[in-house]
């Protein structure tokens, strides 16, 4: 049995910098029990070297959850995923998309994708060190690069290596001249390279990602791939996620916001006993009430009391305060 249909990767969160640790992922999961969450991108040697228990841990309740790695070093590469695979991740991510020259100065990212052979010797060690799900997330050229015969044979090396999961970022990545918050906007979405490479490989798994954001465009895109992934709106809005439940998984008895907010409490107080900064959770919510009546309230209280550094849980009490008066309001007003 192929162990990559074990997986639901239908819908995806994409791992975002600064964004997916792990108290936003406990976030989501909340919200959604379905989707697949990636942590944000772990440097090989901060994983080997580093302090394993800050940057690798998670709460059991965020699975699936797949690590994404970024490196360009076989070695390091293949102990990073047998690390992920005995931490009881589910999936190791190779990060073949980001754009930035720190990144690009370490020898990994989007600038791999120069580098085919490198990186299916990569994939290769990585395939054969573990034996979780090994996949790639790449753009679909860079710089002047953009073509199909480029990206189809590019997947084939790594297919060949021993990766059949691919989530494709439907933009290239520019190099040079364009920081990675540009590269998310200025470089044209093409999303018909994607369907061509699904259509040219249809017993890879194809995820299409950038850009995604609304139910009809999920929709029409699962019509033709395999999954899709979204960032950030997902984001922005988390609690769209409820909406992706009901109408792509078909999920009944889904959260109120108000239901949310008091199990992501819970979790708060466990994790102030631990140590951690009330702000580090609770930054990741500001958009919980995303168009909703009441959001610029719960925005400006969340400011005004949590971005500070802050570690006293009896500031969040009055938090509750803001989610039921919103609550009742957006009620009385459907």
């Amino acid at each position: 049995m192929d162990i990559k249909n074990k997986i639901n990767r239908k819908i995806s969160v994409a791992p975002m910098m600064d964004c997916t640790d792990r108290h936003d992922r406990f976030f989501l999961r909340l919200m959604s029990k379905n989707v697949m969450l990636y942590t944000e991108m772990v440097a090989t040697k901060s994983a080997i070297h580093g302090d394993r228990k800050k940057i690798l841990s998670y709460s059991p309740e965020e699975k699936p959850l797949a690590l994404q790695v970024g490196g360009s070093n076989k070695e390091e590469l293949a102990e990073v995923a047998k690390i992920a695979e005995d931490l009881g991740y589910n999936e190791i991510n190779i990060n073949l998309g980001c754009p930035s020259k720190k990144v690009q100065k370490n020898m990994f990212g989007a600038c791999l994708m120069k580098e085919p052979d490198l990186v299916a010797e990569c994939i290769s060690a990585m395939v054969n060190s573990c034996k979780i799900p090994v996949t790639a997330k790449t753009r679909i050229g860079f710089d002047n690069e953009e073509r199909f015969e480029y990206l189809n044979n590019f997947i084939h090396k790594m297919r060949d290596a021993g990766t059949k999961t691919f989530i494709l970022h439907a933009r290239k990545a520019m190099l040079t001249g364009l920081s990675p918050k540009q590269n998310l906007n200025i470089p044209k979405l093409n999303y018909n390279m994607v369907y061509e490479i699904k259509k040219q490989n249809p017993e890879l798994e194809i995820i299409i990602n950038g850009g995604i954001s609304k139910i009809d465009e999920i929709n029409k895109h699962l019509n033709i791939c395999d999954g899709v992934m979204i960032g950030r709106s997902i984001y922005q809005n988390p609690y769209s996620l409820v909406e992706i439940e009901k109408e792509i998984f078909n999920t009944k008895n889904n959260p109120t916001r108000e239901q949310v907010a008091e199990q992501l409490l819970e979790y708060v107080a466990k994790e102030v006993k631990l140590g951690t900064k009330v702000n580090h959770i609770m930054r990741h919510t500001v958009g919980l009430y995303h168009g909703q009546i009441g959001s610029k309230e719960w925005k400006k209280y969340l400011s005004d009391n949590l971005m500070a550094r802050e570690s006293d849980f009896q500031k969040t009490k009055h938090i509750m305060t803001i989610v039921q008066n919103n609550e009742k309001a957006n009620q009385a007003n459907t």
